[in-house]
């Protein structure tokens, strides 16, 4: 019990003194559920410039177009005489799309027959124009359903009133690729910056004493422990700290979070050990994790489905802890699944805990004649 609790004491305080293992699995931690989140703060598109070509000059048009600029995602920045003149703008890159009413827009509509609207995006940047198109094009279907009621009222026909289909995203609340993808990111980074503080630790101390290194079980089990204090904490971090800072999803099973995210660490801190235990020097870790980290995240299938990638690669992922803590805590903290939900993922991360830990006591533990 004495070596186990000194042996806790020393990790700890080895991770708070030295200068290399502070900045990674403190200092980066912090920095980086500052810095990450910022590129993705303006995750949905919004006023993008659009150009209105109207050829109709009436009311019907005028009323087009304050629906059209009501909208979030874009607004009319001008009205030029001409497509033509509306192209060349497009080309310099002073807008985002057009909007090309053509003449009698209001007669065919009160006439009973189709109205005819063309839309055009800028191709260059399909994002952009993506969001130019689909904004603009709910715009236009809802005023269309609204000029057929007219239309009908004209003709004398029953007036019901028109379904309106209201769409509300389940989990990914402001609908942005920051939500999407930040909170898988962010276990990530947890993960490669306690791979690289323990392989930081472990070399330094494997070149200082100059051959392999050798600890008894308790003094194993207190190295591991204070690890998975300083991991488990930054883990509960960006789950709650950072998530209510950048305002994304958060919250949905906090009890189940502790349970898993403490597997998720544990699991990460054996296969760091094992891992370390080959890094003849604390450069190696830098080298090592930093290489994996993209094929790391493209593993995890978090940004596809796993039913579309190789089975071959799908049944690697599984050996990694990434591949099912990244799943579970997003589960459990975005998607508010319950632990049956989730059980497979926790089973996963206990086997690999097994696994990795008994290979961190093969490669580190003392042997005994």
């Amino acid at each position: 019990m004495n070596r186990f609790v000194s042996s806790l004491r020393q990790t700890l305080r080895a991770v708070l003194t030295d200068r290399y293992a502070r900045v990674l699995m403190i200092g980066a931690v912090v920095l980086y559920s500052f810095f990450y989140p910022a590129a993705y703060r303006h995750q949905v598109a919004s006023n993008l410039p659009i150009l209105v070509v109207d050829h109709d000059q009436s009311s019907t048009s005028r009323e087009l177009l304050r629906r059209v600029d009501a909208l979030r995602t874009v607004r009319i920045v001008g009205q030029p005489r001409s497509i033509d003149q509306a192209r060349h703008a497009l080309e310099r890159g002073d807008a985002e799309g057009i909007l090309l009413i053509p003449p009698n827009l209001e007669r065919d509509i009160l006439r009973g027959s189709a109205g005819h609207l063309v839309l055009m995006g800028n191709g260059a940047y399909l994002g952009r124009a993506s969001w130019v198109l689909g904004g603009v094009a709910e715009a236009l279907t809802a005023f269309a359903r609204e000029a057929a009621v007219g239309q009908a009222a004209f003709m004398g026909a029953p007036q019901p009133a028109p379904i309106t289909l209201v769409q509300r995203p389940l989990f990914n609340t402001q609908e942005g690729y920051g939500s999407a993808i930040v909170p898988g990111v962010a276990e990530l980074i947890v993960h490669q910056t306690l791979l690289m503080g323990i392989g930081v630790l472990l070399g330094a101390r494997r070149l200082a004493l100059g051959r392999r290194l050798q600890f008894d079980l308790p003094t194993l089990a207190g190295m591991a422990v204070g690890f998975s204090l300083v991991g488990l904490l930054g883990l509960l971090y960006y789950a709650g700290f950072t998530a209510w800072v950048q305002d994304y999803p958060r919250g949905g099973n906090p009890l189940g979070q502790v349970l898993g995210g403490t597997l998720f660490i544990a699991a990460t801190v054996a296969f760091g050990m094992f891992i370390g235990s080959y890094f003849a020097t604390r450069e190696r870790a830098f080298q090592v994790v930093i290489a994996c980290s993209i094929p790391l995240f493209f593993l995890a299938n978090l940004s596809w489905p796993a039913v579309t990638s190789p089975p071959a690669l799908v049944a690697l992922a599984h050996l990694l802890p990434t591949t099912a803590g990244i799943n579970l805590m997003v589960r459990l903290n975005q998607m508010d699944a319950s632990l049956w939900e989730v059980s497979h993922d926790l089973w996963t991360l206990a086997g690999l805990l097994v696994l990795y830990g008994a290979l961190a006591i093969w490669r580190l533990g003392t042997r005994t004649r």
